[in-house]
């Protein structure tokens, strides 16, 4: 450690670590993913991107406790003065280890360490750009890994330092816990579960670096792959790991298309079993089963074919040129129902709420929409790929006008909400049609209520995607596999779900989610469908947690 500094100089070296992604891994941690990853006096470490070589000093101490200490210990860091610093604390334990200042991600990968260990940089997204977003991306893409320009420094270098490894090695990292959710490292959990045939995750409930809002996880990985299973450990904090908590992992099995998202490891405890268990119990079924979900209408230009009041005015459009819509994105679709009154004062106060869809059928363009369809040819509208592949350009693929418009991108939860005022919708939400055309009416009115219930929104967590920010977003693919409760239970419970109606849609309009959910859990899942009211408290308990994690991404370091 270094000497005590005065206030101001420890300001200044904190705000450097911070803005090269550096900050002091707690001993607590190193003395344990060291003693797993060594296992012989033999063994070649390395520590990429060491600093101060927190790691190599433990490994050291771990070499000389296995009876042997040979020059094993190598180190690489963009920061010379922490190089140094780590080498003179290397020196007074009478260790010589190879030190050098380089950037990692151009050091080839050389397969003959037994050992990979350390915390990689964790760096905000705009301080990881240029040369070296375009180094590490390129050395990720080399070792058969493809990222996406969102991907933070640590994803490249989670993929890069496994290729230092013999085969059979060891890898430990402190990663950020975004590893498990966030979407654009979907490529580096595949990677892991090819790469090794062990996997193993710890998670903390409390926070291990002070002074840090990011959460982390320990990534433990070893031998050749595949794996089809993780193997997770949730403990209170740095100071309950140990090796007798190592051993008390649970198994998770990967689902079929294994690595695309781990967000069930962090569930707590037997949630997860819980949680497979009430959708049986409760005989729920699948949204894909009870509903068709559409994407919403795609322009191709949406400034051009969604149009104000004013603007139709002003280009004297006649109704017969235009459609109805809900107005591009959800802010404006968080209750329950979205009406025509609804509608109506939102073109009152500008929205778009008509789309430009000229002479359906046969018919020929009025002359105001001929000359619109002018105008956006002199704009350049018709060049853009999705105008320009359809024939004529200026006529949108209409999409029916959907039962219900499914909110798809959240930083709650997804909703479904009734379109009572049969309005056609954008690509901004997804579009629902319910398959038994004879119970429209009775699901219109309670399926939105229904599924705010703590089961089908956990399903939400698990099965949707997180991105930075804290935004949970819902494919299409993922939302037909939503456990929702099926028409039977729906038609059983009309009456006691009608009638906390009014109380859940104030509480939604005013910002209370939770209390709106635990009215719908009481009458729906506990009352109707015999849940036990503990269980429920369980699966809440589940929700309110992914739900938080995802909050508390929001106001950390940018993913």
């Amino acid at each position: 450690m270094l000497e005590l500094e005065s206030s101001s100089e420890a300001q200044r070296e904190a705000k450097a670590r911070k803005s090269r992604g550096a900050f002091f891994t707690p001993g607590a941690l190193t003395r344990v993913m060291v003693d797993w990853a060594i296992r012989s006096g033999s063994d070649r470490v390395l520590e990429p991107s060491c600093g101060e070589a927190a790691f190599l000093l433990d490994a050291a101490r771990r070499l000389r406790g296995l009876g042997e200490l040979l020059p094993a210990l190598h180190g690489y860091d963009l920061h010379g003065p922490s190089l140094t610093r780590a080498a003179a604390s290397l020196r007074e334990l009478g260790v010589i280890a190879t030190l050098e200042e380089r950037d990692f991600f151009a050091v080839p990968a050389t397969g003959d360490f037994d050992a990979v260990i350390g915390n990689p940089p964790y760096l905000r997204y705009q301080a990881f750009s240029g040369e070296l977003r375009a180094r590490g991306l390129a050395v990720a893409e080399a070792h058969g890994v493809k990222l996406n320009q969102l991907a933070n420094a640590w994803a490249a270098f989670v993929v890069h330092a496994a290729q230092f490894l013999r085969p059979r090695g060891r890898l430990a990292l402190v990663l950020p816990a975004v590893l498990l959710t966030v979407n654009y490292a979907a490529p580096v959990r595949r990677f892991l579960v090819e790469r090794f045939g062990r996997v193993q995750l710890v998670m903390f409930r409390e926070r291990v670096f002070p002074g840090v809002l990011e959460e982390v996880v320990l990534l433990l990985a070893e031998g050749k792959g595949p794996t089809r299973e993780l193997e997770v450990v949730h403990l209170g904090d740095a100071g309950d790991l140990n090796p007798r908590a190592l051993a008390r992992a649970t198994r998770l099995p990967l689902e079929r298309q294994a690595g695309d998202k781990w967000t069930q490891a962090l569930l707590p405890g037997g949630a997860l079993t819980r949680y497979r268990d009430a959708i049986a119990e409760a005989g729920f079924t699948t949204l894909g089963e009870l509903c068709e979900l559409e994407l919403g209408i795609v322009t191709g230009n949406n400034k051009f074919f969604t149009l104000t009041q004013d603007e139709v005015r002003a280009r004297k459009l006649p109704e017969r040129d235009l459609l109805r819509i809900s107005p591009a994105g959800s802010r404006h679709l968080r209750g329950l129902s979205y009406t025509r009154r609804a509608r109506d004062r939102q073109t009152e106060e500008g929205r778009r709420t008509f789309l430009f869809y000229p002479s359906p059928g046969d018919k020929t363009p009025s002359r105001a929409a001929r000359r619109y369809i002018v105008e956006g040819e002199a704009e350049g509208v018709h060049t853009a790929y999705k105008c320009r592949v359809r024939a004529p350009w200026w006529r949108v693929p209409l999409v029916r006008a959907p039962d219900l418009i499914f909110t798809y991108m959240s930083g709650d939860a997804p909703r479904l909400v009734s379109n009572a005022a049969r309005a056609h919708v954008l690509n901004s939400v997804h579009g629902v049609v319910l398959r038994d055309r004879d119970a429209v009416s009775r699901a219109r009115a309670l399926l939105p209520v229904a599924t705010l219930n703590s089961l089908t929104l956990l399903g939400a967590e698990l099965l949707g995607r997180s991105y930075g920010g804290g935004i949970l977003k819902v494919e299409p693919g993922e939302a037909r596999q939503l456990p929702v409760p099926p028409l039977a239970a729906l038609a059983a419970a009309e009456d006691a779900l009608m009638s906390i109606k009014p109380g859940v849609s104030a509480a939604l309009r005013r910002g209370a989610l939770e209390d709106a959910v635990a009215r719908v859990d009481e009458v729906l899942l506990v009352s109707a469908l015999g849940l036990p009211a503990a269980a429920a408290r369980e699966l809440n308990a589940a929700w309110r947690e992914l739900k938080g994690r995802r909050a508390a991404r929001s106001k950390s370091n940018p993913a």
